[in-house]
C-alpha cells in the first residue's frame, strides 16, 4: 500500500504546509503539541550510528523526533562507525559504554543494571544502530572490530524471535510491522534504556514523555491508513492473452 504523498516523501505535497519551526512534518499531522517544551536533559549519553539511508528513505524514521526530545543526543550517519568516533565513545574512565544491540552474546540490559554497582554504571554512553534489520546487522559487523578495542559492552532488550511482531494496529508504540516480539522503533528503545538507566524517578518521566510523542505519531499514522481508499491497479494483460482473444474473437465471426 502506498503512502499518502504528505506523509511518504518527508516533505510537502503540493499546497500542503510543512511545521518548518518544528517537528518538521506536514501541519495536519503536526507533532509539536506532543513534543518536551526543550530537550530533555540526561546523564546518559546517547550517540545513533544511522545508515545513510534512515532519514532520506524512511519516511516513519523516529530520528528526527529523538532530535527533538533529547539534549544529550549525537547522530552519527554512517555503514560503519569511523576511528574518530573513538573519542565521543571513550568517556573518562569508569563511565561504561553500552551498546544496544540483540547480538548473540548481549546481556539483558535490566540484569546488567541490576548486577552493576551504581558508581560502575554513572553517566554511561549508549550507542544503538539504527536501519532496517538487515542494515543494522551489517554495520555491527562492519564496527565490530572499533567496538571491541573500546571495551563497548554489548546489551539488548528482550526480544523473541519465535514470535511475530506487532503492527501498529496491533500496539500503539509500533510504527511498522517488526518481525519479531521485542523489535521496536529507536526511539523505544532508547525510551525504554533510559528508563533503566538515568536515576530511579527521572527515568521514568523522560521514557512517559518520548513514548508520548510515539503514540501520537503512530496514531496519526494508523488513522490515516484507516482512512485511505486503495485503488486497484488495472491488471496488466500479456500479448499472447490479448492475441489468443482477438483470435478467438476473429473466429466466432467467420
Amino acid at each position: 500500500m502506498d503512502l499518502d504523498p504528505v506523509l511518504s516523501d518527508g516533505g510537502a505535497a503540493a499546497g500542503r504546509s510543512i511545521c518548518h519551526t518544528g517537528c518538521g512534518r506536514p501541519s495536519r499531522v503536526c507533532l509539536c503539541p506532543y513534543l518536551p517544551r526543550s530537550p530533555l536533559p540526561t546523564s546518559t549519553t546517547v550517540v545513533i550510528l544511522h545508515h545513510p539511508h534512515a532519514l532520506r528513505r524512511n519516511p516513519l524514521s523516529t530520528l528526527p523526533l529523538l532530535a527533538r526530545s533529547l539534549s544529550n543526543l549525537h547522530l552519527l550517519p554512517g555503514r560503519r562507525l569511523a576511528s574518530s568516533s573513538a573519542s565521543l565513545l571513550a568517556p573518562p574512565s569508569p563511565n561504561p559504554v553500552l551498546l544496544l544491540y540483540p547480538s548473540p552474546g548481549a546481556a539483558d540490559l535490566a540484569s546488567w543494571c541490576r548486577s552493576t554497582p551504581p558508581s560502575a554504571r554513572d553517566s554511561p554512553t549508549l550507542l544503538l544502530l539504527d536501519g532496517t534489520w538487515r542494515q543494522a546487522k551489517e554495520m555491527h559487523a562492519a564496527s565490530l572490530p572499533l567496538l571491541s578495542s573500546l571495551g563497548v559492552i554489548p546489551v539488548a532488550l528482550p526480544v523473541d524471535s519465535g514470535v511475530d511482531g506487532d503492527s501498529m494496529f496491533e500496539s500503539e508504540l509500533v510504527v511498522k510491522k517488526e518481525p519479531h516480539k521485542g523489535c521496536i522503533s529507536t526511539m523505544e528503545a532508547v525510551a525504554r534504556a533510559l528508563r533503566l538507566l538515568e536515576p530511579e524517578g527521572k527515568g521514568e518521566e523522560i521514557e512517559e514523555a518520548m513514548l508520548g510523542v510515539l503514540r501520537a505519531m503512530v496514531a496519526f499514522q494508523a488513522e490515516h491508513l484507516q482512512n485511505q481508499t486503495v485503488k486497484h491497479r488495472v491488471k496488466m494483460r500479456k500479448k499472447k492473452e490479448l492475441r489468443r482473444e482477438e483470435q478467438q474473437s476473429n473466429a466466432t465471426l467467420m
